[in-house]
């Protein structure tokens, strides 16, 4: 009866450790176009100094009256 116990336990366990798999979880295309919009986010906020450098030189080019403030 021991036997019969030990082998059963063994094969359960066994069943057990196949189901169980390493694959790494799916791949989620919400989880990259979050990421791409995160990026070019940031891009158009670093690229706002820039943009206000042009407007400036735009507006002198111009004749036009330039506030340091704007």
């Amino acid at each position: 009866m021991k036997y019969v116990t030990i082998i059963l336990f063994v094969l359960v366990a066994v069943i057990a450790i196949s189901y169980v798999s390493a694959e790494p979880i799916p791949w989620n295309p919400f989880k990259e176009l979050e990421r791409a919009g995160q990026n070019i986010r940031d891009a158009i906020i670093s690229a706002g100094p820039a943009v206000d450098v042009v407007a400036r030189a735009q507006k002198i080019a111009r004749g036009e009256d330039v506030d340091e403030e704007e």
